[in-house]
Formats: C-alpha cells, structure tokens, sequence
C-alpha cells in the first residue's frame, strides 16, 4: 500500500506541478502579447476592419495560432485565420464576452496531447469599451515535452515497482523462513523439549526475538531442572521421616512382650519425627508462598526489637549448646517488610550459625545502619564453608554435611526461605568465610526513613 501510494505520487506530483508552471508561463506570455496588441489599438476612438488591420499590421510576430479582434457589439473586424476567416461575424466566445464586459481573461487546459491557451482584454477609448482583443495558442511542443516526462515517469515506476516487487519476495521468503523456524522451536519448547534453541541468523527484529527465546527457554530449562531437582528433594526429604515412622510403628506391632520403656522410646522417636515432618511440610508452604508472590503488605518495621526478641529466644539454646551468643546493634533501622518476615531471617541465620559452631563456639549478631541499608551480619567461628560449597548454600535442600544437618534437626530450606524473604523486599543475601575462620551471613534491605508502624 505505501509502496503504490508513493508510485502514484511520483507520477501525479511532478506532472501537476509542471502543468501548473506551463499554465502560469502561458499566462503571463499570453496576457502580455494581448496587452501589446491593446496598447496599439488604444489610440483609436473608433474599431473598423481598415483601422484594424493598420495597426495590427505594426505589431510583432507573436507566434499564436489565432488572434481575432472585435468591435463593441462582439462582430469580428480582424483575424488571422487563413482558413475559416470569421471576419464580418460575431464571436461571442466566453472569453470575448468577458472582455466586452470589461474584464481580462484567460483559460488554458491540457488535453488531447496540446496545451490550449485563450485570452481576451478590453479595448478602451476614453474609458468606454470600444472592443476587444482575443488571442488563442495552441501549443504541442511543451506538451511533448509533459508527454515525455509522463513516460519516463511510468518507465521508472514500472522499474521500481518490479525492483519492488523482487524484493518483497525475496525479504518475505527470507522472513517466512525465519519465523517457521521460530514456530518449529516454539512447537518443540512447547512438548517439553526446553533445550531445543531457535537457530535464526542475521541482526533483524525476527533473529532478535529468536535470541529472546532462547533466552527464555534457557530459564525454562533451569527451572525446569530446578523444580525437578526440588521434587525429587522434597520426595527424599519427606521419605526419610515418614520411613523412620513406618519402621518404628513395624516395631512395635511385630514385637511381642515389648516392655513399656521400649514402647516409650519408639514413640519419642516417632514423634520427634512427626515433629520434623511437620517442619518440612511448614517450610515447604512458606516456599511456596514467596514463589507466588503472595506477600502481607510491608510497614515500616524497626528491626532491633525483633533482634531483641530472638536474641531472648536464642539465649537458651545457645546455653544448651555451650556456645556463646552475643549482639550488638544500633538504632533507627526501619525497614519496609513485615515483624515476622524479619523475626523468620534472623532466626534462621542465628539457630544456624548456633548448631554449626559446636561446643565452645561464638556466635556474633550485628544491626547496623550503612548508607541506604540496614545490614544484618551473623558470625560465627565454626568448620566455615567449603569454597565450593559458597555458591550454593542457599539452594533449597542443599547441606553442606548433609549426615550432620539431619541430626541437628534441619530441613535444608532454612536458607532458601531467608533468602527470598529477603530478596522479595529488594534487599540481598550472601555468605562468606571468616579470615580468621568461621562463616558469616549478611543480609541487606533497604532503609525506610520514618516511625514503625
């Protein structure tokens, strides 16, 4: 559509515009060669064939095809019409009538290959109107001329619109091969094959989106491992807890004469698995809820009580353990989140950092305020993190002694739950070891000026 808007421009436009020049040309030459032959028979104060043609015969060879001179009435007295000569005739052409009503005109038109020009001018005498003047040319030298650009113009447009033409096929051979690729790809992601990539070469916006596939598909293959790495993690997780339920029960069925201590024993056992069964399903939910991004709406939260108030909590079990706990902080820390959402991540960092110190350890709290942040930092002085293990420490179920993180009762989420809560109130977690050995954890958020709410 735009290509034969364009085509029909450029064959209309150069030609209005030239016959609109030729107009205004044959116009002012016209109107001028009239005024002449007006302004020789001016002196006159009365129009006769004699008079006339004596002093039409001193004006100059002007080349026009017909002039033609009336009296008052509109009876032609000269004309230079060989063939037809209308002399002793009225002419009441429109343009004479206009002329013998006082008014000059002119009217020119393009048509069967010619340009017609006719023009006409009072004759005065006195200011009374005592005549007229009419002129007429025909002229086919610059309409060859529009002719010929007109052709060439259509030579042009018919070269270009086949230049057109061939183009759009090629390109559109070349973009419906692209996007069939992309469709196939899309088809292939679609059944489940997240590692099929769209292989669509060049720089345009086509190969661009192919590029934005592939990209979105490498995520849906990471998920995609990610979920099922989950699964088959939440399956073990949950299949450890449930067969220790299902032995112990075995037990105590199958076993005649079981005495009554025994009998107490397996069930301690089965409840504290129940016990850690009901944690995993708790932090299962707690995943599955920052996952979906079903949040309570953020206040501002002062952050030291909260730290306050674990840190109460945590004091027991770190006498339990022997490990010496200790904090410090600053206040004004407000932050945009929930008292729960910060009571779960200092929690976990802490009762972490406490059950891997071990006997003897210390674990140190920090709240300060840095910048635009409020930073937490929880120390401690245990075996620290291998290097290889720094990266991942965060994954959901991942341990870095895994023997050892089930006998101290965790469920391998604790890390992945403080990391998205974190994370959802634009803030970051990270892990690192000690110099002087050990790990620390540090969690950011952004600082909320302001009274809590």
């Amino acid at each position: 559509m735009v290509i034969a808007a364009v085509l029909m421009l450029l064959n209309t436009y150069p030609l209005l515009v030239s016959e609109d020049l030729v107009f205004r040309s044959k116009a002012t030459t016209l109107q001028s060669s009239v005024s002449v032959m007006v302004y020789s028979l001016s002196g006159l104060d009365k129009l006769n064939e004699e008079n006339v043609s004596a002093a039409m015969a001193v004006v100059e060879e002007t080349g026009l095809s017909r002039i033609l001179v009336t009296d008052g009435a509109g009876k032609v007295l000269y004309d230079t019409r060989e063939t037809g000569n209308a002399v002793g005739e009225y002419a009441l052409y429109t343009e004479i009538v206009q002329a013998l009503m006082g008014n000059d005109a002119f009217i020119c038109n393009y048509q069967g290959g010619a340009f017609r020009s006719r023009a006409s001018s009072p004759v005065l005498y006195q200011n009374q109107i005592i005549g007229a003047v009419y002129a007429y040319e025909y002229d086919t030298e610059q309409a060859a001329l529009l002719k010929g650009l007109q052709e060439n113009l259509l030579r042009l447009s018919a070269v270009i619109a086949v230049m057109v033409l061939v183009l759009s096929m090629v390109l559109s051979r070349a973009l419906t091969r692209k996007i069939g690729r992309l469709l196939t790809a899309i088809r292939q992601v679609r059944e489940g094959a997240y590692s099929h990539r769209a292989e669509i070469p060049g720089r345009d916006e086509i190969a661009q989106i192919g590029q934005e596939f592939n990209s979105l598909t490498d995520r849906l293959q990471k998920t995609e491992n990610a979920r099922r790495r989950f699964v088959s993690d939440a399956s073990h997780e949950l299949k450890t807890p449930l067969a220790a339920i299902r032995l112990l029960t075995d037990s105590i069925l199958q076993t005649e004469d079981i005495d009554a201590a025994t009998t107490r024993e397996f069930v301690a056992d089965i409840g504290q698995e129940a016990e850690r069964l009901s944690r995993i399903t708790e932090d299962l939910l707690r995943l599955t809820r920052l996952d979906s991004g079903v949040l309570d709406p953020p206040a501002r939260v002062d952050v030291l009580p909260v730290l306050e108030q674990v840190m109460r909590m945590m004091s027991l079990v770190a006498q339990e353990r022997r490990v010496d706990l200790t904090y410090e902080a600053a206040g004004a820390c407000t932050v945009m989140a929930t008292r729960d959402e910060i009571h779960q991540v200092i929690y976990n960092l802490t009762d972490n950092a406490v059950k891997y110190s071990g006997a003897g350890g210390a674990v140190q709290v920090s709240l300060r305020k840095e910048g635009e942040w409020v930073v937490l930092e929880v120390a401690d002085n245990g075996p620290g993190i291998p290097e290889t293990d720094i990266d991942r420490v965060f994954e959901r179920f991942y341990r870095v002694d895994k023997a050892r993180s089930r006998s101290a009762g965790g469920t391998g989420l604790g890390l992945s739950i403080v990391r998205d809560t974190v994370e959802k109130r634009g803030g970051a977690v990270d892990a690192a070891n000690r110099p002087g050995g050990g790990a620390v954890f540090t969690a950011r958020w952004p600082w909320k000026g302001g009274e809590p709410s």
